[in-house]
């Protein structure tokens, strides 16, 4: 029995899911992709990896000056 009540709050649960699910606005793939392009093509001057960083110091990825002890 209890088996069986299991079940049916599991498949409640999964019925649930699926109303959720299917109330999400879609958007087709070729809007979206579309949308990407356009966000990318807006913000390029603001990409350090197509840019490059205004100096060393700002760069996080520089080579960290190191301590050497005589």
């Amino acid at each position: 029995m209890d088996m069986v009540v299991s079940n049916l709050q599991q498949q409640r649960a999964v019925t649930e899911q699926l109303r959720r699910e299917a109330i999400i606005k879609r958007v087709p793939v070729s809007q979206a992709v579309a949308d990407i392009v356009k966000f990318i093509q807006e913000h390029e001057q603001d990409d350090c990896l197509l840019v490059g960083f205004s100096s060393q110091r700002v760069n996080p990825f520089r080579e960290k000056s190191s301590c050497s002890v005589l």
